[in-house]
């Protein structure tokens, strides 16, 4: 990266992408419980599906730096571990497999065979394994296919043979599968074109006549080659192949899926056809034909079936019936092929059936699905259809079959898994004025379309909310035995006395406890084997396990300011400043040690750690004085009460708390001081566990109110409880172990504690004003939440309403009835009963008809009625493009809503009737619009914008800016700016930044004075523009579709000139630079992040933080570029950067600096996501690194975990 950039960036991502473009199944732990693999984008998830809960867990989710186009699962005979084989564009193929003990993806083998980059003639599109895991054959889309042969050696390793070439020049691949052949030599079954005589006949009779063939070819394991071995014709619209069982539990051969129809397809058996069954209903087209787009084959005992996906979601049910011999047995000859209509889901990328039972649908757009299954469809009254009555050769015609679509009967959905794929737009505001702003976003496509929010914290699981008889002070819960499984008592403290509840079935007030009940209470514990302690403003209570109390007095004239105790310990100050320390003694009384502390402060707070596995004691105690410093007392015999170390602090410490938790550093667990400071700050310190010395302090701005800190457990682990103005969690992030901060989504708590019981073994009780609440923390994996409003149509922009919390959305849908003309439909008088069944579009998705538009205008309130108040349908087969708020100076700068749309729009090649641009009022503050009047324009305007009290529109290669008059818009100046056509507007000033679809961004100046629009910087690249942003008068920020990030800077002097008043003259005049403005836009950032840019903006994503330029992509994706403030900083992550290039390589073997760099070389970025993957690098690797760089690896680390921290989440 060459260092003379003046400007460095800091890429990291927020949410991986969310799509998943592929999904495996198999035994990857080696254990018997089935997992589900997932790629999306370049990204590797391993997921657990939970069958008793019916849930989908995430274990483990990598970046490998590549793009994962296949993925395939495989097991080597008689081994019960499954590895993954990963097709991905480095031009290797992958052997990986899961760790389970070190929750890590193993790299076996990479195996070089060609360039990088996804080419047609490179291997790495398809891949196919035989089913018992002896080879594999990855193949490109033309021309070369490679066969692995795949086998163990004497120390049962994996181990992969040199490639055998089975190419075939001028042959396209469109579907590709292993064939089960039992223990014979394994055969791949193709399907392909040769394109020779195409290519060589001008007349295109050729084309018309060319075939599509199932090609087998066979590895014959003796001879180690491959071979041709049988060709076919197939119907030409084949498109998907799925393998049959074979051996002794099926026929073997293919089903070839093409359209309307499937065949079963086999060297030495007859051909087999049914059609695909069409829907019948009044909306629906009798003679559209359906293609399958997803399928899966599932065998059980004895018996297998095939579930395949028509692209309206419909699932078909298919079987396959044998011929039996004379004892009853199949004799593995076909006799009929039978499909039937089954239930109906979203429409799949992939479907995997576990044996557990559960159908799981990794959705193309939308939420993914997991289902049960509760029947398999054999005894219900649906038509079947089989392969006697209809002709096996493709090319004759058959009478069509019909079904009509019902609600599920079959599968039953369990879980819906959170995705925002394709995200479409995205702002980021703060509208519920709440300290961090939230994240709202358009996503998904048809009638399965959402509106989301996302917050940043965790979801909590609501248990117990019970109202108190006045205001509780503080809670606490105990054991009554330390072999106690759950907890026994809630002791609430309140001003003038104390609550006893005790835990059952129920939870009542219990008061011969031993407990004081007058005092207020200022800690509780459970002691030694069986007694319990309490601690109030006057003594220390020591209730035995036979009831006997014994009673520590305070001093005359002094009271108990704060405690801490533990299973052993107990440490108390007092008003006057002392310090008063008692350990256990081996008959279970509490000894005082002779001599009080005396602090140069008051005390304010104090904490003694838990006793160490197999110690009698905590070694230190921490005290916390008002002179704002933090001393740590050392607890050992020899040395009781002397002083370690001393930290200073910015503010008094309102709690403190020693606690153990697993650390990323040393790979182990790790003592750690937490402190909470009355002005709501934050901090965690290391504590070195034999000298006592604080070292690494982390901090974070909690909120304005006291911090408390409560040591609490979450699944397992040990956690902290931070309660401020909001209620935050500190844990270890279950995979990479980095500690993790998170606001809780729930009410603010005045008071925490952890609760055990045995209908929640693992949750926390709270006090929120006066009322008690138990709760529990279920996930950790994810710390962003969603909430999902349902929209009608694909949302194409969405804007904000100026005032209000209120956001507008335009929606269309291509190719899809109209609501008039869907009603008009239903409402006909011939219609036959059955045929006008209403069925959920969210389910069964909209009526498709060719060339129509259904497209409305939404009102949505995300944040108090969490839906939308308000349709406006659309009729004339219009479609809404665009839509903006702008204030027009001409009518008292009131603020209108604009939405530009096109008549009889066809997508590709771009063509309409008209276009026109619709102005709304806002009535009722925005929850209502009222239509104004309409405008009629040549094209659908693209892009719309607020610009100085009127509008500036985008219509085609035109830039246009309108007045708003009393029957339509007024036309004030227009000028033809772009080659192709305008996409995008952002102003600043008079200066207006246009986004050509194809031609990157120009720079135009409004001269007021001529009233001229003059374009005056534009650029040297050709991007096909997505989405843009100003990051400051002279840069602007945006993406490209091909998932690419850049940063453009205007000349200083062009962008003087061109503001200069009365330069106009000198702008039209000045001399064009090949055929372009005069002057030229220069690059300062590029990355490549994978994911096509939908949206950006600058702005803050958490309370007082940096601005951070936010982007989303379309498959879901949210990023942050973050800007470097000094060169030492960049330096030092430049280095970092390059050091992990090396040691942590990318999984799937693309080298890490050419990905980044895919179309153009990267510059002034810095890939946050690599440099986060140092803390799950092995100890001596760190080390090495952390020498390298003159650092300790404790240091690198809060250099990394700060980068996110202090800007994001």
């Amino acid at each position: 990266m060459a260092t003379t950039s003046s400007m460095f960036m800091y890429s990291l991502t927020i949410q991986p992408p969310t799509s998943v473009t592929q999904a495996i199944l198999g035994q990857f732990a080696g254990t018997k419980e089935q997992q589900i693999v997932t790629a999306s984008g370049s990204r590797l998830t391993i997921h657990r599906p939970d069958p008793t809960q019916g849930k989908v867990s995430t274990i483990l989710s990598q970046d490998v730096f590549g793009i994962i186009r296949t993925l395939a699962a495989f097991r080597l005979a008689g081994s019960n571990k499954d590895f993954i084989i990963i097709g991905s564009d480095s031009g290797r193929i992958t052997i990986i497999e899961y760790l389970p003990a070190q929750n890590r993806f193993n790299r076996l083998h990479l195996e070089t065979f060609g360039k990088s980059g996804i080419r047609r003639v490179i291997p790495g599109q398809y891949l196919a394994v035989d089913p018992k895991g002896r080879a594999c054959l990855i193949a490109s889309a033309e021309k070369n296919k490679l066969v692995y042969v795949l086998n163990r050696n004497a120390q049962a390793e994996l181990t992969i043979s040199s490639p055998l070439e089975a190419h075939k020049p001028q042959t396209l691949v469109f579907a590709l599968v292993g064939l089960d052949v039992g223990y014979e030599n394994p055969i791949f079954a193709v399907l392909e074109v040769d394109y020779t005589e195409c290519d060589q006949d001008p007349t295109g009779q050729a084309f018309e006549e060319v075939e599509k063939s199932l090609v087998y070819y066979e590895l014959d394991l003796g001879l180690n080659h491959v071979v041709r071995k049988w060709s076919d014709p197939v119907d030409r619209t084949a498109s998907m192949l799925l393998q049959v069982p074979g051996g002794t539990d099926g026929p073997s051969g293919v089903l070839v899926c093409g359209l309307d129809n499937v065949t079963y397809r086999h060297s030495n058996q007859d051909a087999f056809r049914v059609p695909i069954p069409r829907r019948r209903g009044v909306t629906e087209n009798p003679e559209r034909k359906r293609c399958i787009t997803a399928g899966v084959m599932h065998r059980m005992r004895g018996a297998f079936f095939f579930l395949l996906q028509s692209e309206d979601g419909d699932l078909f049910k298919v079987t396959i019936d044998m011929i039996e011999d004379d004892s009853g047995q199949p004799t593995g000859e076909v006799k009929k092929l039978k499909i039937k209509y089954f239930d109906t889901v979203p429409i799949a990328s992939n479907l995997c059936i576990l044996k557990s039972g559960f159908l799981f649908v990794a959705s193309e757009t939308g939420n993914h699905h997991f289902y049960q299954f509760e029947k398999l469809g054999d005894d219900d009254n649906e038509a079947e259809y089989d392969s006697d009555s209809f002709p096996a050769d493709p090319t004759e015609p058959y009478t069509p079959v019909y079904f009509h679509p019902r609600p599920s009967e079959n599968v039953n959905l369990v879980e819906s898994i959170d995705s925002m794929n394709p995200q479409l737009d995205c702002k980021v505001a703060n509208l519920t004025d709440e300290d961090a702003p939230q994240i709202y976003s358009i996503c998904g496509s048809g009638a399965r379309s959402s509106f989301r929010t996302l917050k940043h914290g965790l979801e909590v699981n609501d248990i117990v909310d019970s109202e108190l008889p006045s205001v509780p002070a503080a809670v606490w819960t105990t054991k009554i035995t330390r072999n106690d499984e759950f907890d026994a008592y809630i002791v609430l403290s309140f001003d003038n006395g104390t609550l006893v509840l005790s835990i059952g079935e129920t939870v009542e007030e219990v008061t011969d406890t031993g407990f004081l009940s007058s005092a207020s209470t200022l800690a509780v514990q459970q002691l030694g084997e069986d007694a319990l302690i309490q601690v109030h403003p006057k003594g220390i209570r020591h209730i035995r396990a036979d009831r006997r109390v014994n009673e520590w007095p305070v001093p005359q004239h002094r009271s108990i300011v704060a405690a801490t105790t533990n299973e052993r310990q107990v440490a108390v100050a007092l008003s006057s400043g002392e310090i008063v320390y008692f350990e256990m003694d081996s008959d279970g009384s509490l000894a005082e040690y002779d001599e009080k502390r005396e602090m140069s402060g008051t005390v304010t707070c104090l904490s003694l750690g838990e006793v160490p596995e197999g110690r009698v004691r905590s070694q230190f105690l921490a005290v916390g004085c008002d002179d704002s410093t933090v001393r740590i007392l050392s607890l050992d015999p020899d040395s009781t009460l002397e002083n370690k170390s001393v930290q200073a602090l910015t503010s008094a410490p309102s709690a403190l708390s020693i606690m153990a938790m697993p650390d990323s550093t040393s790979g182990g667990s790790t003592l750690y001081l937490h402190i909470g400071l009355y002005s709501g700050v934050y901090l965690r310190t290391v504590l070195d566990e034999i000298t006592g010395e604080l070292s690494d302090t982390r901090t974070r701005f909690l909120g304005p109110k006291p911090a408390k800190l409560f040591r609490v457990s979450v699944k397992g682990e040990p956690a902290v409880l931070a309660l401020s103005s909001r209620s935050w969690l500190g844990y270890s992030d279950p995979q990479t172990k980095n500690f993790m901060l998170t606001p809780l989504s729930y009410v603010p708590l005045e008071w925490g504690s952890n609760f055990s019981s045995e209908q929640c073994t693992e949750g926390m009780v709270g006090i929120q004003g006066q009322n008690l609440r138990i709760f529990s923390i279920e996930k950790l994996g994810s710390n962003l939440l969603q909430e999902s409003i349902p929209l009608t149509y694909t949302p194409r922009k969405f804007v904000r309403h100026p005032e209000h919390p209120l956001f507008y959305t335009v929606e269309s849908e291509n190719n899809t009835l109209s609501i008039a003309t869907k009603e008009q439909l239903l409402n006909d008088k011939t219609v036959v009963n059955g045929d006008g069944v209403r069925l959920p579009p969210d389910e069964f998705g909209y009526p498709r008809a060719q060339g129509h538009w259904a497209s409305c205008i939404h009102v949505v309130d995300p944040v108090t009625a969490k839906a939308t108040l308000q349709q406006i349908d659309l009729t004339d087969n219009e479609a809404a493009t665009t839509m903006a708020a702008v204030s027009f100076a001409s009518q008292s700068d009131e603020t209108f809503l604009v939405v530009g749309t096109g008549k009889d729009v066809t997508v590709s090649p771009r063509s309409s009737s008209a276009g026109f641009i619709y102005i709304y009022r806002f009535l009722e503050d925005g929850k209502e619009l009222e239509f104004i009047h309409k405008t009629k324009t040549e094209q659908p305007p693209s892009a719309l914008l607020a610009f100085q009290g009127r509008l500036v529109a985008g219509i085609g290669t035109e830039l246009r800016i309108y007045d708003l008059g009393l029957k339509q818009l007024l036309r004030k100046c227009q000028a033809q700016v772009v080659p192709n056509l305008i996409v995008g507007l952002q102003t600043q000033g008079s200066r207006i930044i246009v986004s050509d679809v194809q031609e990157s961004i120009i720079y135009v100046v409004y001269k007021q004075q001529e009233n001229r629009l003059i374009p005056f910087v534009d650029d040297v690249v050709a991007r096909w523009t997505t989405c843009t942003t100003m990051v400051d008068y002279e840069t602007v920020a945006g993406g490209d579709k091909f998932g690419n990030l850049w940063l453009l800077r205007c000349p200083q002097k062009a962008s003087e000139e061109a503001d200069e008043d009365g330069s106009g003259a000198h702008l039209v005049h000045e001399r064009q630079y090949l055929q372009g403005a005069p002057n030229r836009l220069a690059l300062m950032c590029h990355f490549f992040p994978q994911d096509i840019p939908t949206s950006m903006q600058k702005t803050q994503l958490v309370a007082g933080g940096r601005d951070v330029l936010v982007w989303t992509g379309l498959q879901g994706t949210l990023g942050i570029l973050v800007p470097f403030v000094s060169r030492e900083d960049v330096d030092f992550f430049q280095t970092l950067e390059q050091h992990l290039r090396g040691e942590e390589a990318p999984l799937a073997g693309r080298d890490h600096l050419i990905y980044r760099s895919y179309y153009v070389p990267v510059k002034g970025m810095i890939d946050g996501d690599l440099c986060e993957r140092y803390s799950l690098l092995a100890n001596d690797k760190k080390q090495m690194i952390a020498g390298e760089l003159d650092r300790s690896v404790r240091e690198i680390e809060r250099k990394i975990s700060d980068m996110r921290t202090r800007v994001a989440y």
